[in-house]
């Protein structure tokens, strides 16, 4: 690689957290948590079984097989867990076989809407008190959903808000498949503006971006079992592979286990910097995969699924945004061949206490014209949500949400 540090201009930022204290490990590191927490687990639901396990399940609970798929329907096409609605199942018993198979996991504890009403945050409680967001937004000819898949995050990235907490706990998949039924439910209601207005009745989220709370390949088995319902035509919500993003820091190994699932998803690697130096401070898994070990990995992924991989970089002022940056990570994309990847540059959402701030436009413009220069098609990321700390890691849990939280009993 020829990208060497040019004369500086402007200062270089050193990575640092404020407002809060890193968690670090006995030798100092910043502590990496890729294990859940033992806590106690959400019931278990449809959308956590395979369709062979929905009809043992529903002839374990007295039912012949065939009212799984009678659930299905109500579930994910209707949006519902209430036994009322579903006056095509036997009245004796129902109740107690609906929420024996459809049990709710999350209470809305409360939601913000950004003045246009194109962008919802949710506050969701789940089993147990754990509370996560989700940000469903609309945009020209698709509506977005931004799941979360863990309660907080173990990644303990210093500028990411999710991450100041720790990890709290793994979501289970049905809890990540809810979060989609739940924002179906309220475009169907018209309360992400009138359907017939905005786009058309029978509107539902066709996007879906990891990129909520947590690492989603942290939970690797829970994430793709929820994006195996997801794409079910039959027994699912029938969403297309190619509207759904994975994105993650760099778990090199389970990058490399997505290359094979066979189900082509967009694939997203968080990269923030292209050099080892900056990279170990500002993604702490850089200590154990470095960033030559997680591009290869991400070009693996594009050889075997055919997939333009997308490479995610916050763009923070004096920090990362320098033009050799653009340079280097230009050359090094390069040098694994052409026409693989796309680069989102994501000008930095400012987080409660942090004095870190997005990129000024002229050195956005110059980090861009850099990329393309090399022939990296860039694209700069059109973030929503800011004004209702709903955007780009900005997603936490405040003082204020736990105490809404408490107040809110569960549904059911």
């Amino acid at each position: 690689m020829t990208a060497t540090p040019e004369t500086p201009t402007r200062t270089q930022v050193r990575p640092k957290t404020e407002g809060w204290t890193q968690k670090k490990d006995a030798e100092g590191r910043p502590l990496l948590q890729f294990a859940s927490p033992k806590r106690g687990k959400p019931p278990v639901h449809l959308a956590d079984l395979s369709p062979a396990q929905r009809v043992e399940k529903v002839t374990e609970l007295g039912m012949p097989g065939f009212r799984a798929a009678q659930l299905e329907k109500h579930y994910f096409v209707h949006g519902t867990h209430d036994p009322a609605a579903m006056t095509d199942l036997p009245a004796a018993g129902r109740e107690e076989f609906v929420h024996g198979m459809l049990p709710p996991l999350l209470t809305e504890v409360r939601r913000l809407q950004t003045d246009r009403g194109d962008t919802i945050k949710f506050l969701w409680k789940l089993h147990g008190g754990a509370l996560v967001e989700s940000v469903l937004m609309r945009y020209p000819g698709r509506i977005t959903l931004c799941v979360s898949s863990q309660a907080g995050c173990g990644m303990n990235c210093p500028f990411c808000a999710t991450g100041q907490a720790g990890l709290t706990r793994n979501m289970s998949a049905a809890e990540i498949v809810a979060q989609v039924v739940r924002a179906n439910r309220v475009i169907a209601e018209g309360q992400l503006g009138d359907p017939r207005e905005f786009g058309h009745e029978g509107e539902r989220v066709s996007n879906i971006v990891f990129m909520g709370m947590g690492e989603p390949l942290a939970n690797y088995a829970r994430v793709m079992q929820a994006v195996r319902v997801m794409v079910d035509k039959k027994h699912g919500l029938g969403m297309s592979a190619r509207g759904i993003t994975i994105s993650t820091v760099g778990l090199v190994p389970a990058i490399r286990k997505l290359s094979d699932e066979g189900i082509p998803v967009t694939f997203a690697l968080s990269l923030h910097a292209p050099d080892d130096e900056l990279r170990d401070e500002m993604i702490p898994v850089n200590s154990r995969w470095k960033v030559d070990e997680a591009l290869d990995a991400a070009r693996e992924y594009f050889e075997k699924t055919g997939r333009r991989v997308s490479i995610e970089y916050a763009l923070i002022k004096d920090m990362n945004d320098h033009g050799w940056r653009a340079d280097l990570l230009g050359e090094k994309l390069n040098a694994r061949g052409r026409g693989w990847v796309h680069v989102n540059p994501i000008p930095l959402n400012p987080t409660p206490g942090s004095v870190w701030t997005a990129s000024t436009r002229a050195a956005q413009d110059e980090f861009v014209r850099r990329l393309e220069a090399h022939g990296i098609p860039t694209t700069i990321r059109d973030t929503r949500g800011k004004d209702i700390d709903g955007a780009c890691g900005q997603l936490v849990a405040t003082e204020a949400d736990q105490d809404a939280a408490q107040a809110t009993p569960a549904e059911v």
